[in-house]
């Protein structure tokens, strides 16, 4: 029984631990395309795109990914160039 209890334990930890760093890179994606956007406001295109191309590269399954892909469109550079 108290073998059960430990891996419940440890499995709930795992898991905690597992969303809690989904969550931090969510916040970085987040916090890294307010800064893109800032610096296009500002007229620097070269450390705004910079700056989305990490954003794809770093994570690639947010929804920040997409949203950086489109701005370097915008911006007359895709992924592929």
């Amino acid at each position: 029984m108290k073998g059960i209890i430990m891996k419940s334990i440890f499995f709930a930890l795992t898991l905690i631990c597992a969303v809690s760093l989904l969550s931090c890179s969510a916040d970085k994606a987040a916090e890294l395309f307010e800064t893109a956007q800032f610096e296009e406001l500002q007229n620097n295109d070269t450390h705004a795109r910079q700056i989305y191309e990490d954003i794809v590269k770093q994570y690639p399954d947010s929804g920040f990914a997409a949203k950086a892909e489109e701005r370097l469109a915008a911006m007359g550079k895709t992924k592929n160039e």
